[in-house]
């Protein structure tokens, strides 16, 4: 009762008080989160706390999920059907707001990744809405300007910055990342981004092999030169501030180390050196995890 009294949904306390107990409010309140106006009448607002219709949860979905992932989570933190939100996200209205290209399938990568707080029994259109309209009111208006300048579309910035996300376990090579694929790009380089791979599968693979670079899908950036033809992934705020502004690098290539930190390089001579500085790190890794496990304990 105080809460909403103090946060002016209620004028009078004490007669609410009074309301309440003549409706039998105070034996049958459903305690939680709800969103009320402010001109709301009591009758209205004792309905909601008495039967708990109109409460809010709270939904968060992490960076570098796949629009499906988004789904999965919608249906086990939500009871959104799976299905149901998979055919809200490729509502035409929908990608209109966003001004997609026509052959856009979804707004995938639009799904913005963030917590919200939401109806209990929310839609699945009002949550593709909700996390679109989250994603355009995240949107920087100077990075529009920025693009322009560089002759780069929305929708090319955020499938770069898609990769970007899926790509980065260490924050400050963000930039980095980012500015390896865009000089590829310029070059007309094929970007051979793995998680274009793993996309194209349509589910989490444990380790990406030479066999699976082979599939035939246009988002096989080991096939195919150029941008796939959309996002692969929901990018964060850091991705996409990343992409708008890469680091001034005249680097092509970059490989992981057992840490999740890069070692980028500007030659392909560069890039498999650092591939076999790559492979002796994780080869004295394996070394020492086996050390670890033959070690006998202390004695207690």
């Amino acid at each position: 009762m105080d809460s909403l009294s103090a946060r002016g949904i209620v004028s009078h306390p004490f007669w609410f008080r009074i309301y309440g107990r003549l409706v039998g409010l105070r034996s049958n309140l459903k305690s939680g989160t709800y969103a009320f106006h402010e001109d709301e009448t009591w009758r209205v607002i004792s309905e909601a706390l008495s039967t708990g219709r109109g409460a809010l949860v709270h939904f968060t979905t992490p960076e570098g999920l796949m629009a499906t992932e988004v789904a999965d989570l919608a249906q086990s933190r939500l009871n959104i059907p799976r299905d149901s939100f998979l055919l809200a996200i490729a509502d035409p209205a929908l990608k209109s707001e966003l001004d997609l290209p026509s052959n856009a399938p979804t707004v995938e990568g639009y799904l913005y990744p963030t917590t919200y707080l939401v109806p209990a029994k929310i839609s699945a259109h009002d949550l593709a809405r909700a996390m679109v309209r989250e994603f355009l009111g995240q949107w920087d208006s100077s990075w529009t300007a920025t693009l322009d300048s560089q002759h780069l579309s929305r929708q090319a910035i955020v499938t770069v910055a898609s990769i970007v996300e899926a790509e980065v376990r260490y924050d400050p090579d963000r930039p980095y990342v980012a500015a390896v694929y865009l000089n590829r790009l310029r070059r007309g380089m094929k970007l051979e981004a793995d998680p274009t791979v793993i996309y194209a599968y349509g589910h989490r693979l444990k380790r990406v092999f030479e066999k699976n670079l082979l599939i035939r899908s246009p988002y096989n950036t080991y096939l195919h030169a150029g941008l796939p033809p959309g996002p692969i992934a929901q990018p964060g705020h850091a991705s996409l501030a990343a992409t708008v502004h890469p680091a001034d690098v005249p680097y092509l290539y970059f490989v992981a180390q057992p840490d999740g930190k890069h070692i980028f390089s500007v030659t392909y001579a560069e890039h498999l050196a650092a591939i076999q500085k790559v492979k002796r790190l994780q080869a004295a890794a394996r070394v020492r995890r086996a050390q670890a496990r033959s070690t006998p304990a202390p004695p207690q």
